[in-house]
């Protein structure tokens, strides 16, 4: 047993030690080989640009609507239409955005009733679209205007790519939960996508700013239906086919995040079931040689589940053991910065520091963001464990082709609705 509890608490401070590194190493390869020559995010090249469709499915996004359909018909792009599909809202959003169609040609509006969900919204919006490429946004995103070029370059320097996502960043961050999404999205999230693109696989596209190549997606089979983060499904659906997905940290948008623990429950809750039923409905892949590629993407976040897991347990026996003194062999408190809090503190305080370096010249407020990111470990890997051990079975469990609908998301303190 205690050869056991030692392996549980080697792999616990162990894998995220080993992972950040991996991630720094990988994001630096990433910034050295492609994005440090590029020129700044307001002179994208000039091409040839082709024609785009901007997609935006809406779920009671009245507060938000205006804004950013506001951006979306400002972009900096030659050819473009704007397509908003409100997915059976039931607040003002329907009537915003048919007095926005009325004084804007390039707008479109689709109303479905009822509620059918982000993915059925896409899928809509795919079908009647005009071209051949697709801007998928949220409906609270706000877009850089020069966003789709950085995006669109990539679809014509190389015919085999079909999906490129952008860089999100976050606007409400005037809470600690705010501030510590802010290095999230920077010191995790970012270097994370820079780190897979190095190695040559994404794990998902974000599904507040992806580009598509519309044939593809159709190959793919587009949308599922059923997939609490369609995002995801889309992302590997489109690898098994062989498709390249890339990232393109130039193209900005500015997105509203949770800032209750309420909302960031919810929300990261529904990310884990999403993730777990991506794990599910992929692990065919290591039957498949021609499919090597995904493996090690899909160890990376099986994985993580499995350090949830043991967090979990380390803290449950660490409990146990302070109740049930001379029963059970005594270990360390998870919660208190002993030799190895201190180095994973200061490895979490390097990544962001090295993300920073990269991401600062999208994002000018970073560095006041620094030293609030000492929380990381405690605050947000606490919350990973949690959202990770609760959402396992029910993902597990969920009846397979049961229709993933909207609910209203936390928009922040300021902004929630």
């Amino acid at each position: 047993m205690s050869t056991l509890i030692a392996v549980i608490l080697a792999f616990a401070f162990y894998y995220p030690l080993f992972m950040a590194w991996l991630w720094m190493q990988g994001a630096v390869f990433y910034y050295w080989h492609y994005e440090r020559k590029d020129p700044p995010v307001s002179q994208p090249p000039v091409l040839d640009y082709p024609p785009v469709s901007v997609i935006i499915p809406c779920y009671n996004e009245g507060q938000n609507a205006r804004e950013t359909i506001a951006a979306a018909l400002a972009l900096d792009y030659p050819d473009f239409e704007v397509i908003a599909v409100n997915d059976g809202s039931t607040d003002d959003t329907g009537s915003i955005l048919n007095e926005l169609a009325a004084s804007n040609p390039r707008l479109r509006v689709i109303h479905q009733s009822p509620n059918q969900g982000k993915a059925v919204g896409l899928n809509t919006a795919l079908a009647f679209s005009r071209n051949e490429y697709l801007l998928c946004i949220d409906g609270d995103a706000v877009l850089d205007p020069y966003s789709a070029k950085w995006l669109l370059r990539h679809f014509i320097s190389s015919p085999r790519v079909a999906a490129v996502t952008g860089n999100p960043r976050i606007r409400n961050r005037t809470t600690l939960l705010g501030r510590l999404q802010v290095g999230e999205f920077t010191a995790i999230i970012g270097l994370i996508k820079r780190a897979q693109r190095a190695y040559g696989r994404l794990f998902t596209v974000s599904g507040v700013i992806t580009a598509f190549r519309k044939s593809a997606v159709i190959e793919a089979g587009m949308w599922s239906e059923d997939m609490l983060t369609e995002d995801i499904d889309i992302s590997w659906k489109l690898q098994h086919k062989h498709w390249a997905v890339r990232f393109e940290p130039h193209a900005l948008v500015w997105i509203l995040m949770p800032e209750t623990l309420k909302g960031l429950l919810k929300q990261r809750v529904r990310w884990a079931k999403g993730g777990t039923q991506a794990l599910m409905r992929n692990a065919w892949v290591f039957t498949s040689w021609r499919h090597r590629y995904m493996w090690p993407i899909y160890l990376e976040y099986f994985l993580s589940v499995v350090w949830s897991y043991s967090m979990a347990f380390v803290i449950c026996y660490w409990l146990a053991s302070l109740l049930l003194p001379g029963m059970l062999q005594p270990i360390s408190s998870p919660f208190l910065p002993g030799w190895y809090g201190l180095l994973l503190g200061y490895t979490c305080l390097t990544q962001f520091a090295v993300s920073k370096a990269i991401d600062s010249q999208y994002d000018k407020g970073l560095g006041r963001n620094y030293y609030w990111m000492i929380w990381y470990p405690l605050a947000y890997w606490l919350l990973n464990v949690l959202t990770s051990v609760y959402a396992f079975p029910q993902a597990v469990i969920r009846k397979k082709g049961t229709r993933a609908r909207w609910t209203s998301p936390d928009r922040g303190v300021h902004y929630g609705k």
